[in-house]
């Protein structure tokens, strides 16, 4: 397995190869990532000189260099976690998001069918050894009720520029299984929370807000619910979609923790008042209600019964197991994020 991970540098992607590098199926893995605001080698100093490991700063949008990896690299394998992901960003400044999540998702995709198909028209072997696997998001069904859960059946209705663009490229994918044949499999995750989360998404905003002792932000009446997902269990899913997962098939992957925003900021201030008494407690004087922001979503749930049945994967983490043990790494790593925050 020649393993292509674009994003590897950011977020999920370098939790993912942590997760995987050592595996023996993989002969070689290259890490494909421009390194933009969210994106830091610093996420994987310990795998730098890995025998296995390979970086090349790329930017999906350029197309010949796109190419270039794959062909010279001789890529077998994708997982593809390269993406715009940021909602608020996606409404002050959404071209970004267009030409990152969906050229730069289409350069990649013509990138492995002209090296896997050649001069065919289409990939004939069904057992293809070869494996593209987009990784999205579960913004892309829109918002949902008081009840009821996404199914990957769930009809798409985006709701932000960031989410249409999600919805877009995972369309891309899928008219290249069934148009081309190219062995695909597209995943759609809930709310990842853990290590190496750039600060500008909920919980490291809440963490280092308490830990200033600034005001802790809340949108609306921070009664918006999400399904939140400890990143190194999704790391795991995504390895099992990669390899035992079915050809154009698509998997949920949720972590079966609906929490309310608003509670999500309490617990993580009761934490780091447990934690970091030193701050003097009562951090939950410190929420603040903001205007609510365009498009709100106002709930996710996802129905992860597939993953669990077809390939046997479950979560292993309990949400307040996985925010004691994100919060303690925080604690532990402000030198990591005064770097990558300067840097951005």
């Amino acid at each position: 397995m020649n393993l292509l991970v674009t994003g590897g540098a950011g977020f999920i992607g370098s939790n993912l190869i942590h997760h995987i590098l050592d595996r023996p199926e993989i002969t070689r893995l290259v890490n494909l990532d421009c390194l933009t605001y969210a994106g830091h080698l610093e996420n994987l100093e310990t795998v730098a000189r890995h025998p296995k490991y390979a970086f090349e700063k790329v930017d999906l949008r350029d197309k010949a260099a796109v190419r270039r990896v794959v062909q010279q690299h001789a890529v077998t394998h994708v997982m593809h976690l390269a993406a715009e992901s940021h909602v608020d960003r996606s409404i002050t400044g959404p071209d970004d998001f267009i030409h990152t999540n969906v050229i730069g998702t289409f350069n990649l995709l013509e990138a492995c069918r002209e090296l896997w198909l050649g001069t065919k028209s289409e990939i004939r072997d069904p057992k293809s050894a070869c494996r593209f696997h987009h990784v999205s998001t579960d913004e892309v069904f829109g918002s949902l009720g008081p009840s009821g859960c996404f199914t990957e059946t769930t009809p798409y209705a985006p709701n932000s520029p960031y989410s249409a663009s999600k919805a877009a490229s995972d369309m891309l994918v899928r008219a290249y299984y069934h148009t081309y044949g190219l062995p695909t499999i597209i995943t759609n995750c809930s709310n990842n929370y853990g290590p190496y989360q750039f600060p500008e998404k909920l919980i490291p905003v809440v963490i280092q807000s308490v830990l200033a002792r600034r005001p802790v932000p809340v949108y609306g009446d921070g009664l918006n619910v999400r399904d939140w997902l400890y990143v190194r269990d999704h790391a795991g899913a995504l390895w099992l979609a990669l390899t035992r997962g079915k050809s154009g098939e698509t998997y949920n992957i949720g972590g079966h923790n609906e929490w309310a925003n608003l509670r999500i900021v309490e617990l993580i201030c009761d934490v780091i008042d447990e934690l970091a008494p030193r701050l003097g407690g009562h951090s939950r004087r410190l929420i603040s209600f903001v205007k609510d922001r365009p498009g709100h979503d106002r709930r996710y749930a996802i129905d992860a019964s597939k993953i669990q049945r077809e390939l046997g994967w479950m979560p292993a983490h309990r949400f307040e197991d996985g925010i004691r043990e994100t919060v303690r790494w925080y604690l532990d790593n402000q030198a990591w994020v005064k770097k990558v925050t300067a840097k951005a």
